[in-house]
């Protein structure tokens, strides 16, 4: 399928052929004509599906097809919600780019900066209005912004707003807008209390869901460390000695465990940062741009906080805690050896994760090699569970190995990008890497 067999107007196909764009990933090619057909979407996606232009396409189409018809004023017709500054500004350079021949003006508002640009622009009328919550209910509060005229409203990354506690602002704007409308709805996962907001908000929705990537990239060295939970400091403090290892990207399962590794690192003299959901959003922003600049050398985050997050020449992931969902491991990784480069993936497995890491074998269809050779082993890992371990890492490294061997007989090629996950949204101004798949974002 093309984007041209999914009736979309000239203006925006001249401004996806522009782009370079011209086959819609999944997401768009279920979304789009839902969007189209004016019906409430509830959407299950991480970041990196091409999400953001499942939505703005449509939008766009038909905010042009109705201003065309009745000629109506300057009024925000559209609102897009987003948890965070990074996420506004990548989608409103989405809509910028798409809508570039359409007329439509966009305006994205967050706070931290100054708001007079932000109202300055309100005065003079803007179609879409992309914006975080804290910032917009401030400029509601001073009568900056009418929400009087929407007519399409979008939540993306619901359960990063929960995350970040923002679900109490979101009802407060939510409120003020009429409910004669239509609601897109996007998260990546769907707790109970996420489901909960959906169901309040949507109107006989249709349920779009993309499955998550189970495959990991060829580029990537993979090695799992049985360790005491005790001891996983430790070994991370061992790990990092090595200082060939410039710039390491830790994952933890919450919030509270980012900021003890972080403690933990800074006392052992290794900048480290945290970035998560109970940072302020000047505080990610400094703690992502000092990893990026080499400040930091360790950037702590949290699964949800990490979205978002694309940094060039990342060569080491490390798991400081293995994730719940076994998929979620896959887009961990999938952070380093992009476009053909080599990356490394250290994972941290403790007595009770051996259950999780057994998930993630079943969904990556093979077992990650075990790294034996250091101080801090897992004391209560079983001869039997050794033996066994050790013969899957044989195994694993002599497939390795053969692959290593035809890589060196026949040349690398340039164009070898592996067959990485999709791990968040990337901050450039294009839809995505691959500028024959409609977007990544």
């Amino acid at each position: 399928m093309l984007f041209q067999d999914l009736n979309l107007i000239e203006p925006i196909l001249k401004a996806l052929k522009t782009e370079g764009y011209t086959t819609p990933t999944p997401i768009q090619q279920q979304s789009i004509p839902i969007i189209l057909q004016r019906k409430d979407l509830l959407g299950c996606a991480q970041t990196g599906t091409g999400k953001t232009a499942a939505f703005s396409i449509p939008i766009l189409q038909i905010l042009h097809e109705e201003r065309t018809q009745h000629k109506e004023q300057k009024t925000i017709k559209s609102l897009i919600l987003t948890p965070t500054r990074e996420l506004a500004i990548q989608i409103g350079e989405s809509i910028a780019a798409y809508g570039k021949h359409t007329g439509l003006k966009h305006l994205v508002i967050f706070g931290g900066v100054s708001q007079h640009s932000q109202t300055e622009a309100l005065r003079r009328g803007v179609d879409i209005l992309i914006a975080t919550p804290g910032r917009l209910l401030d400029l509601m509060n001073q009568r900056y912004v009418n929400l009087e005229h929407i007519k399409i409203l979008v939540l993306d990354e619901a359960d990063r707003m929960l995350d970040m506690g923002f679900v109490h602002d979101v009802k407060k704007i939510i409120a003020k807008i009429p409910a004669k409308r239509q609601t897109l709805f996007f998260s990546a996962t769907m707790p109970k209390e996420i489901q909960s907001l959906a169901n309040t908000i949507l109107v006989n929705p249709e349920k779009v869901e993309v499955t998550p990537a189970s495959s990991t990239a060829d580029t990537i060295n993979q090695s799992i460390y049985f360790v005491d939970k005790g001891d996983k400091r430790l070994l991370l403090t061992h790990i990092l000695k090595d200082k060939a290892i410039k710039r390491v990207l830790v994952f933890t399962r919450t919030k509270h465990g980012a900021d003890k590794v972080v403690k933990d690192l800074i006392r052992t003299n290794v900048t480290a940062e945290a970035i998560h959901g109970n940072k302020s959003q000047n505080a990610r922003q400094r703690a992502l741009t000092n990893f990026k600049n080499s400040s930091t050398r360790v950037l702590v985050a949290t699964d949800i906080a990490a979205r978002g997050i694309d940094v060039d020449e990342l060569t080491h992931v490390i798991q400081y805690e293995l994730p719940e969902v076994p998929e979620t491991y896959v887009h961990r990784i999938g952070r380093t050896g992009r476009a053909g480069s080599s990356g490394i993936a250290f994972s941290f497995c403790d007595e009770e994760e051996k259950e999780l890491l057994k998930d993630i074998h079943k969904v990556i269809g093979k077992a990650i090699p075990v790294e034996t050779e250091h101080p801090y082993p897992l004391r209560e890992l079983s001869m039997a569970e050794k033996a066994k371990f050790d013969q899957k890492t044989k195994e694993a490294k002599k497939v390795s190995g053969q692959r290593g061997a035809a890589r060196q007989g026949f040349g690398r090629s340039r164009n070898h990008s592996g067959d990485s996950a999709p791990a968040g949204g990337s901050g450039r101004s294009s839809a995505g890497g691959n500028r024959n798949s409609g977007g990544r974002r």
